[in-house]
């Protein structure tokens, strides 16, 4: 079916706004557009495909070497990501290599880190980092929430070293989750049902540690940084999970509000010229506000991140594809499958890009939407999870999006192919892919 008369003016915008995008020297409308900004959220269509962690490494490379940008933050938890932050860094010696690194990552869904292509984002850092002093090194770090029990140990491991007293301390407020052997939703479960919880023991712990930072400090700023993380993720890890067995908005809500109070600590960790990159999916990223989900009473990242530090500059980049192959999982903890994905839906934004003919491209609409309004209208927008459901593909994954306002420019890659994951074995499944924006 031929589109209507409104997807051909939405095809010939998509067609005008669109510049190609074939390698790294075709980004330089893009660091045009962010020009001195200093936020640029990077987001992916999808947790397992290759081609969006290539371009966001291109773009990351490209920000770090020509505008100094400071650190890189992803969707993933702070204590694995810490690790990886100290090989870039060669905080330690060690005769790891990038991919032992990022192989130690072994909480499902492992393939969103541990995978070759960001193998090769961290050699860069690491490479660029050799090059430069401590100053003008760039950081890797990790945003999400998910991290209760690690954070909880790597607190103790830290007093352990330089406190032994504070360490039975925590030892003891941490004892609170003991009897739920490190199942955060059997500890949320129990919440439910009784009117008890954790949370005064974990900000017991957090006030503890910021009283002792001044002697804690002298033992090395960003030892004493990493600690105190770990002690809020454990704060906010413990608020995600009693919020998550309830349902509704509030855990998304926790979890978004608790990478962006991240990101701001790494900032002003950073200093008052440091620049952050975030690696996140469209869901976080892409400004809420322009998606159905402000309807169901969520915020994200990109949204927060646009009100706060607008003025300082907030770049946001989304992700699309049209077709091609996915590592996803066909229920939540299951083997990992390389997946085909269909052509996109009719009608949506990935199909009118398509239609466009523009190839892989990426789109900054500016005086075109003067020349189109009708471009500002909601599009169905692809966003594939960690779980992918195959009968719910055209119903389930599918984000009613204002393109052009959620992000400030639009990648599309037309095919595009599954990442390499470091933990193997992969299924290969033949079968219809199974989707859904579930695991975001």
């Amino acid at each position: 079916m031929h589109p209507d008369g409104q997807g051909l003016a939405l095809t010939a915008t998509i067609r005008d706004a669109a510049k190609p995008l074939r390698s790294p020297a075709d980004l330089d409308p893009l660091l045009e557009r962010i020009g001195e900004s200093r936020f640029v959220l990077l987001g992916e269509a999808s947790h397992g495909t290759s081609e969006f962690y290539r371009w966001r490494t291109a773009i990351t490379r490209r920000l770090v070497e020509e505008r100094g940008f400071s650190f890189v933050a992803v969707e993933g938890d702070w204590p694995d990501c810490y690790r990886v932050n100290r090989f870039v860094k060669q905080l330690h010696e060690s005769t790891e290599s990038a991919e032992q690194v990022l192989h130690a990552f072994a909480r499902w869904p492992t393939w969103m880190w541990a995978n070759r292509e960001v193998i090769e984002l961290v050699e860069f850092l690491r490479e660029h980092n050799s090059r430069h002093s401590w100053d003008r090194q760039v950081g890797f770090y990790g945003l999400d929430v998910y991290s209760l029990w690690e954070s909880m140990a790597a607190v103790i491991d830290y007093l352990d070293r330089i406190d032994p007293a504070a360490a039975q301390q925590a030892r003891r407020a941490y004892g609170c989750f003991d009897r739920f052997h490190g199942d955060a939703e059997e500890y949320a479960r129990s919440t439910a049902l009784t009117p008890t919880s954790c949370e005064p023991d974990v900000v017991k712990m957090l006030t503890a540690l910021r009283a002792n930072a001044p002697a804690y400090l002298e033992d090395g700023r960003d030892a004493y940084f990493a600690a105190e993380q770990n002690a809020l993720v454990a704060i906010d890890a413990e608020r995600y999970y009693r919020a998550m067995i309830r349902g509704g908005p509030s855990s998304w809500n926790v979890r978004d509000h608790h990478m962006v109070d991240t990101l701001n600590r790494l900032m002003a960790h950073h200093g008052p010229t440091a620049k952050a990159i975030v690696w996140e999916h469209n869901t976080h990223v892409g400004d809420a506000r322009f998606t159905d989900m402000a309807r169901d009473g969520m915020v994200n990242v990109g949204q927060l991140v646009r009100d706060e530090h607008g003025e300082e500059g907030v770049v946001i980049v989304g992700f699309a594809t049209h077709r091609g192959s996915v590592i996803a999982a066909r229920e939540w903890g299951a083997q990992m499958e390389r997946m085909s994905v269909p052509p996109a839906r009719e009608g949506s934004f990935e199909d009118l890009a398509h239609r466009s003919d523009a190839g892989d491209a990426f789109m900054l609409f500016g005086d075109e939407l003067e020349k189109n309004p009708q471009a500002i209208e909601p599009l169905g927008h692809r966003a594939i999870g960690v779980v992918y459901r195959a009968k719910t593909e055209q119903w389930g994954n599918y984000v009613p999006t204002i393109v052009p306002y959620r992000y400030d420019v639009t990648m599309y890659i037309d095919e595009t192919s599954a990442v390499d994951p470091l933990h193997m074995p992969v299924a290969v499944t033949g079968d219809e892919p199974e989707t859904y924006p579930s695991g975001m």
